[in-house]
C-alpha cells in the first residue's frame, strides 16, 4: 500500500508543477517524467469519421499497467474522462464502440479520454491465467489500475494545456462498474462523478459462487447443457406470456422480475406430452438457476438467482448455442481455478468441484482485493462495503445503472446495495447516488435483439453531467429502442424506487404515457 501511495504523490505533485506551466506539444508529452511511469509515445492522430484529431499517448504504470490516453488538439472541453474495462481486462480495447467502457464515448464529446487494461496481457476478457500466484496483478486489476492511469492522465492534460481539467469523470460496466464502485468506495478524490453500469460488486461471490451453482445447474451427467439455447426460447415465451402484464401493460418488456410469480413446475410435461413442455430434470435444473446459490444447510450464498425476463440471452451467457459455448461456464472455471484463491487452485480445477460449504469462506482474502461489496448469507439484509460516505463529503456523484433482464450479472445485489447505501446514509443517498433499474435490458445492453435495449439505448453520462455541473439530479432518464437507425419504442427509467407506470391509455411505445410513481 506503500507503494501505491507514494505512486500516487509523484504523479499528483507533477499534476501541480504542470498545470501552471506552459502547454507542451503532442511530441514533447513522452517526454514527460512521472515517477514509476514508462511513457513510450506521444503521436498526433488526424480526425477520422465521428472523431476529432487528438494527441494519443500510450505507455505503462509498473510493473504492467498499459494505459492509452487521447487529448483532442482542438475545442477540449477542459474535463477528463475514463473508462474502466469488461471481464478480467487484459487487452488495451481503445476503440471499444459504443458506451460501454468505451472511452471514444467522450472523445466524441470533446473530453480527454484515457483507458487501460487492467495491469496484464490476457488472450480474451474470460482468461485468468496471469493471475495464478501473482498477488501483484491481483492488486493492479482488484484495485489499482484505475485510480494509477487516472493520475498519469491528469497529469498529461496539465502538460498538454497548461492546465488541470475542470471536472473528471469515470465510466465502467460489469467489471467496469465494479472498478466505480471501488473507485467511490477507496479512492473518494479520483472523479467528481461516477457511472457504475452493471456492477459486479461482490466478484468472489458472483463469479466463483453463483457462476460454479449455475453452471452445475444447467450440467447433464452426459456432460451437456440440461437446458439448450431451443428450450430456453420456449421458456423465455412461457415466462413473458405469464409476466408481461403484471406492469399494467402488455409490451414485450418485463419491468420487474420480483413481481413475476411464474414457477418452472408449470412447464413438466404431463402424461403422454412429449413437446412444448420440460422435462423433470429440466424442471429441476431451472429451478435451480432462478433459485440461486445454496449450501446444505440451505443459506442463499448469493442474492437470488437468475431473473425472469432474461430468457432471451441465456444462449449467449448460460446455455450456449450450436458451436458457441456458453460464457458464464468460461468465465467461472477461470476465475476459480486461477484467481479466486490464495493459492491458486490451478489448471486441473473443474468448476464442478466447486464446494459451496467449503470454498466461499476461502476466498476471504481475495475478497478483501476484488470486492466493492460483498454479500454475507448470515445477514442477507446487510451489504458489507455500502458505504460511500468519503465521496459524499468530497462532493462526488455516483450514478448506477442495471438492467432487470440481465443474466450474468444478475440484477438482485445492485439494489440490496443501493438500498443497504441508502441506510447507511441516513435513509435515502439520492443526494449523491441514484440507480436506474432498466427493464428487460441484458448485461451492459450487450444482447440488442432481446426486449431490451442497447447500451446506446441510454444516455447516463448527459444525466450525470447536469447533475455535477448545474446540479440537476436525475429523477428519470429515457430508454430507447432502436433498430436499423429507427426507434421502436421509448419511455422513462426512473430513479429507484420509483418505476414508470403506464398512465392507462395511448401508444405504450410514446415515453409521454408513461410516469414515475412509487411501485
Amino acid at each position: 500500500m506503500r507503494f501505491i501511495h507514494l505512486a500516487g504523490a509523484a504523479a499528483l505533485l507533477l499534476l501541480g508543477t504542470a498545470a501552471s506551466a506552459q502547454a507542451q506539444t503532442c511530441a514533447a508529452l513522452a517526454g514527460q517524467k512521472i515517477d514509476d511511469v514508462n511513457l513510450l509515445s506521444s503521436t498526433e492522430v488526424p480526425a477520422a469519421g465521428d472523431l476529432p484529431g487528438y494527441c494519443r499517448v500510450l505507455g505503462y504504470v509498473r510493473p504492467a499497467i498499459n494505459f492509452e490516453i487521447r487529448l483532442p488538439v482542438q475545442n477540449w472541453n477542459g474535463k477528463f474522462y475514463m473508462a474502466g474495462c469488461g471481464g478480467f481486462c487484459g487487452r488495451l480495447l481503445s476503440d471499444s464502440p459504443g458506451f460501454t467502457n468505451a472511452m471514444n464515448h467522450g472523445l466524441r464529446r470533446n473530453y480527454a479520454v484515457a483507458t487501460m487494461d487492467g495491469g496484464h496481457w490476457g488472450a480474451s476478457v474470460v482468461d485468468g491465467r496471469w493471475a495464478e500466484n501473482n498477488l501483484v496483478a491481483r492488486m493492479d486489476w482488484g484495485q489499482r489500475a484505475v485510480t494509477e492511469t487516472a493520475k498519469v492522465g491528469k497529469a498529461m492534460v496539465a502538460a498538454f494545456y497548461g492546465k488541470p481539467q475542470t471536472k473528471a469523470y469515470f465510466a465502467g460496466c460489469s467489471t467496469g462498474g465494479r472498478m466505480a464502485a471501488m473507485e467511490a468506495s477507496r479512492f473518494p478524490k479520483d472523479f467528481d462523478g461516477i457511472i457504475s453500469g452493471a456492477p459486479a460488486l461482490d466478484y468472489t461471490g458472483l463469479v466463483a459462487t453463483f457462476f460454479a451453482w449455475t453452471a452445475k445447474a444447467n450440467l447433464g451427467a452426459d456432460g451437456k447443457p440440461i437446458i439448450t439455447a431451443d428450450k430456453a426460447k420456449f421458456i423465455g415465451r412461457e415466462v413473458y406470456a405469464a409476466c408481461d402484464e403484471a406492469d399494467g401493460v402488455k409490451d414485450g418488456v418485463i419491468a420487474d422480475p420480483r413481481k413475476c410469480d411464474f414457477k418452472p413446475a408449470a412447464l413438466q410435461c404431463k402424461a403422454g406430452q412429449n413437446s412444448e413442455c420440460l422435462t423433470e430434470t429440466e424442471v429441476g435444473a431451472l429451478t435451480k438457476i432462478y433459485q440461486g446459490p445454496k449450501d446444505s444447510r440451505g443459506r442463499q450464498l448469493y442474492p437470488g438467482g437468475v431473473p425472469l425476463g432474461s430468457e432471451p440471452h441465456w444462449a449467449r451467457w448460460i446455455t450456449g448455442a450450436g458451436a458457441a459455448p456458453a460464457i458464464l461456464p468460461l468465465f467461472g472455471q477461470d476465475f476459480i481455478r486461477y484467481m479466486a484463491f490464495d493459492p491458486a487452485a490451478g489448471s486441473a480445477f473443474k468448476i464442478t468441484d466447486f464446494d459451496f460449504d467449503k470454498d466461499p469462506a476461502r476466498m476471504g482474502s481475495m475478497a478483501r482485493v476484488y470486492n466493492a461489496a460483498t454479500f454475507d448469507p448470515d445477514k442477507p439484509a446487510e451489504v458489507q462495503g455500502a458505504d460511500l460516505s468519503a465521496f459524499k463529503a468530497a462532493g462526488g456523484k455516483i450514478l448506477f445503472y442495471h438492467g432487470w433482464g440481465d443474466p450474468l450479472v444478475t440484477p438482485f445485489l445492485t439494489v440490496d446495495y443501493y438500498e443497504a447505501l441508502s441506510r447507511k446514509a441516513g435513509g435515502d443517498a439520492k443526494d449523491f447516488a441514484r440507480l436506474f433499474m432498466v427493464p428487460g435490458m441484458d448485461h451492459c445492453g450487450i444482447g440488442q435483439d432481446g426486449p431490451g435495449i442497447a447500451d446506446t439505448g441510454i444516455d447516463p453520462l448527459t444525466a450525470l453531467e447536469r447533475w455535477v455541473e448545474q446540479g440537476q439530479a436525475p429523477d428519470q432518464i429515457e430508454m430507447r429502442k432502436v433498430a436499423g437507425g429507427r426507434t421502436l419504442w421509448a419511455r422513462p427509467v426512473c430513479a429507484y424506487p420509483q418505476v414508470a407506470k403506464y398512465k392507462g391509455s395511448g401508444d405504450a411505445k410514446d415515453p409521454a404515457n408513461f410516469a414515475c410513481a412509487a411501485p
